[in-house]
């Protein structure tokens, strides 16, 4: 076996689970990049809260189920995955490593799982597609008009891209009291390359008597209009990031969408929302498996993928714990937060007596 990049080889005898990148991570970070990686909105309550639900939730074991065949395969668009975890876009990893996504990409492509690139990433999206062998979803945003996004999307169709994931939770910044504490960081990045038109959500800034409502950004904020016409206008997959309940799962449904994904922006928009585990449900009632659904928020255990599953879930994302990894390891880390998911998932099967995804159910919850 080839030996390991020095930065995991100094710290994998510490490393058991997911969570212990983040130590590490911390050490590597400026306090300007640790609170906007780590932080989230306001008093941070949905941030605790997406992980709190999880671990509230308890699992029923089932013994001496046949696993003679078993495995954890899924299908999403097309696409056959070897186990249902995605990489979670995330933005600015450039403050994370010098090989920013390249090598969260490198890392997914050697562990053969899915990754969904941020509209806000340090390296072009051809870039990215050229040197990955799994499949690439691509993230938009419609702010601050459709034609970017739009070209966005026809640059990563041509790309190769196999999805797009329009994130619909964030016309406005949530107060990022963390980050608005921590100061502006030491070491600026460049605007990001893929955004020739900008496409970042609305700050939530606004002058001394100014009313936020009032403001041009939130008076032409996008609506359901501006999804079905994205809808019409591409002709990838399209999947909605930021589901949170039933009506708008239904009206994501009646707009043509191809997929859901039950999310909170990780705490990082509106504090107090409900974590995204309690909210899945509802949205499963909905979706019914008429689409693909996803999660992400709060998951750091295989057993959290387990339980998203087993209440409706087709797959999950993960962000901040492989943000950590890379910043602690870079795509060596990465990897193996996701082996490590992987492999705490199919523990869980086992105990639970479930030999394939298709198994996993409400009844595994006790």
């Amino acid at each position: 076996m080839s030996a390991l990049p020095p930065p995991l080889a100094a710290i994998v005898p510490q490393i058991a689970a997911v969570a212990d990148y983040e130590p590490f991570a911390r050490e590597r970070m400026s306090e300007a990049a640790w609170a906007y990686f780590s932080g989230g909105a306001g008093d941070e309550l949905t941030l605790r809260e997406n992980l709190a639900a999880f671990a509230r939730l308890r699992l029923r074991n089932r013994v001496l189920a046949d696993f003679s065949q078993a495995h954890t395969r899924c299908r999403l668009f097309g696409d056959d995955f070897d186990f249902p975890i995605l990489l979670a876009p995330v933005a600015r990893q450039g403050w994370l490593h010098p090989d920013a996504e390249r090598a969260s990409a490198l890392a997914a492509s050697a562990m053969r799982a899915g990754m969904v690139l941020s509209c806000q990433a340090d390296v072009r999206l051809e870039d990215i597609a050229r040197q990955a062998s799994a499949p690439l979803w691509m993230q938009l945003y419609l702010q601050p008009g459709r034609e970017d996004a739009l070209a966005l999307a026809q640059r990563a169709e041509a790309a190769g891209y196999r999805a797009l994931v329009l994130t619909v939770d964030a016309a406005v910044n949530g107060p990022r009291n963390r980050e608005q504490r921590a100061g502006p960081p030491e070491r600026p990045l460049p605007p990001p390359v893929n955004l020739a038109g900008g496409g970042m959500p609305v700050a939530s800034a606004v002058a001394p008597g100014q009313s936020l409502l009032e403001t041009p950004q939130v008076r032409t904020a996008p609506t359901w209009r501006d999804v079905e016409w994205l809808r019409a206008q591409v002709r990838l997959p399209l999947l909605l990031k930021g589901i949170a309940g039933a009506e708008d799962a239904r009206r994501a449904l009646d707009a043509g969408v191809d997929g859901l994904i039950v999310s909170n922006h990780g705490g990082r928009v509106l504090d107090s929302q409900i974590a995204t585990i309690d909210a899945l449900p509802e949205v499963a009632a909905v979706a019914a498996g008429r689409v693909p659904l996803l999660l992400d928020g709060g998951i750091r255990r295989g057993t959290d993928v387990f339980k998203a599953l087993a209440l409706g879930a087709d797959a999950v994302l993960v962000g901040r714990p492989c943000a950590y990894a890379l910043a602690a390891a870079g795509a060596p880390g990465v990897a193996h937060v996701l082996h490590l998911l992987r492999v705490e998932l199919e523990m869980a099967m086992v105990s639970c007596g479930c030999p394939t995804l298709a198994d996993i159910d409400r009844a595994c919850i006790a």
